[in-house]
Parts: C-alpha cells; sequence; structure tokens
C-alpha cells in the first residue's frame, strides 16, 4: 500500500509504527525525500498540505485554521484539506487567495503570533462549516487529544455566531473523546441518524471488553475493521474468537471496513436500519 494511503487511512496524521505496519522503511524515505509526505514532529507524519499551509498563512499575514488547523495541533481527520484553509482578519481586503481556502475573521493576538487558530476555535470553525461526519471527527480527536474540554465547547458552540451555530451544537453534543479514530468517528455519525440505534464508543460488552460503538439494550456491537490491526495473525484470530464471544452472550456483531464508512453511508446506514429491524422482530416474538 501506497505511504500517502496508509497516511489517508490513519486520519491524516500517523507516527512511525503505524506507517511501517505496511510500508516498508525505504518507501517511508522515498516518500519524506520526494515530499509526498512530511515529518511534522520526531516520528510524527503528515501529508504535505501542512507545511503549505503554515506557508500561506505566513504570506498572507493570517492564521492556519479549519481542517488545516485540525492536522496542525496533532488531531487526525476523515479527509485532509484539498488546499490550505487560511483566515485572515475580518478588516483585510485585496487579499490574494489563490490556491488556499480562504475565510475572514476577527482573530486573537495570539493567534495572529502563532500564525494559528486556537483549539477551541479550531472544532467550531469545523463544526460550522463542514459536513457533519467530518467535524464529528474533528472534534472526537481534539477531546482525545486533551487540548478540548467538552464542557468548553459546548459553551463555545452554544455562543457560536448565528450561521452554524445548530451544527456546531450537534457537534458539540456528539462529541466524544472514547472515539478512538476518525474510522469509528464517522461510522457514529452514520449510527447516530438511525432511528431506534443508541451507540456509545467503545461501549462494554459483558466480560468481553468493548466494542467499538455498542448499544446495551439491543446487544448490538458494531466494529470498525482496520488492517493495521489485523497485520499479525495472533491479532486476526484474538478478534474472531472475541467476536464469537459475543455472539454467545447474545450480541450481534455487524463489522464495516474502512471504506464502508469513508465512501458508502448509505449502505452502513441500510445495514444498520435492518439490524435494528431484525432486534426489533426477534424482541416482538420473544414478547409474544
Amino acid at each position: 500500500m501506497e505511504v500517502q494511503e496508509v497516511l489517508e487511512r490513519s486520519g491524516g496524521i500517523a507516527d512511525r509504527r503505524s506507517l511501517l505496519r505496511a510500508c516498508t522503511r525505504a518507501e517511508l524515505a522515498a516518500a519524506l525525500a520526494q515530499g509526498r509526505i512530511v515529518r511534522i514532529a520526531r516520528n510524527r507524519y503528515a501529508a504535505p498540505t501542512l507545511d503549505e499551509a503554515r506557508a500561506a498563512a505566513a504570506r498572507l499575514s493570517g492564521a492556519v485554521s479549519h481542517l488545516s488547523a485540525a492536522l496542525a495541533h496533532g488531531w487526525k481527520v476523515k479527509w485532509g484539506p484539498a488546499k490550505p484553509s487560511i483566515t485572515v482578519p475580518r478588516t483585510r481586503s485585496g487579499v490574494d487567495g489563490a490556491g488556499v481556502d480562504l475565510h475572514w475573521a476577527v482573530l486573537t493576538d495570539a493567534e495572529c503570533r502563532a500564525r494559528l487558530t486556537s483549539p477551541l476555535r479550531t472544532v467550531i470553525d469545523c463544526a460550522r462549516a463542514l459536513p457533519f461526519d467530518e467535524a464529528l471527527s474533528v472534534a472526537d480527536s481534539a477531546l482525545r487529544s486533551g487540548k478540548v474540554d467538552a464542557q468548553e465547547l459546548l459553551s463555545a458552540a452554544e455562543s457560536a455566531p448565528r450561521t452554524g451555530r445548530r451544527a456546531a451544537l450537534a457537534v458539540a453534543q456528539a462529541a466524544d473523546g472514547l472515539a478512538a479514530n476518525p474510522f469509528e468517528s464517522v461510522l457514529r455519525a452514520i449510527a447516530l441518524d438511525v432511528r431506534g440505534l443508541e451507540v456509545v464508543p467503545q461501549g462494554p460488552v459483558g466480560p468481553i471488553g468493548h466494542a467499538d460503538l455498542a448499544d446495551a439494550v439491543l446487544k448490538v456491537a458494531v466494529e470498525a475493521e482496520s488492517f493495521e490491526f489485523h497485520a499479525l495473525p495472533e491479532a486476526f484470530r484474538h478478534d474472531v474468537r472475541r467476536y464469537s464471544a459475543m455472539t454467545r452472550l447474545g450480541w450481534l456483531v455487524v463489522r464495516f471496513v474502512w471504506e464502508d464508512a469513508m465512501s458508502r453511508p448509505a449502505y452502513v446506514r441500510a445495514v444498520l436500519e435492518d439490524v435494528v429491524a431484525l432486534r426489533a422482530g426477534q424482541q416482538a416474538v420473544r414478547r409474544a
């Protein structure tokens, strides 16, 4: 698998160990030398758009913002930005925004000095501007990092500008730092839209442990199947046995691959709707 594809599946940011699960050291070194990925910290890598965003912010005397800022803060995202996202002061005019996703807003002195929007503003900006699943991926990652607190996120969403406030509130209310990665966040975003299904991330499944997403009432476990965690035979065997154990306890296990969640949301929703209907039918039979 190409290094860039591994990086994309990892949420736009990955450590060296994760990349080397799917590519060789020579392939990683070549990708770095050719500028197809960049090193952002010791053993941490990202797409080159992050360096491009920092350069654009300096050129425009603005701040890296939105998805570009999420990556700059070290958070994983569903999709990386197609081009750098930059916010400039609201009073600025005559800005050459060629090649960037340009925004205008009031920036704090700290943001202007850092050339980067604050963690809290970054989440709210994404929540107001992006589709729900993409924004939820950012918010979950921000909470997971500890740079943003759940209560301050909710307060910021409640006081956000009217345009996009409803979307920001929906993201803030659903955000949960227990989600392990954007794959799980996107699956949860779809599941939240399925009537009768109430999943939580890393939900407990009896003595077995946790499911990626779990509805304890329906006993439905939703698993995000990532290639990187099944690279070793023992990991594969462990999960097969775990799913069998869940089934023996009466749980219905539904498994999705990365491509399903990211590119086939209608299919994922249809499967989950069928599962809810199946469970409802089983419960009706038991009560009869």
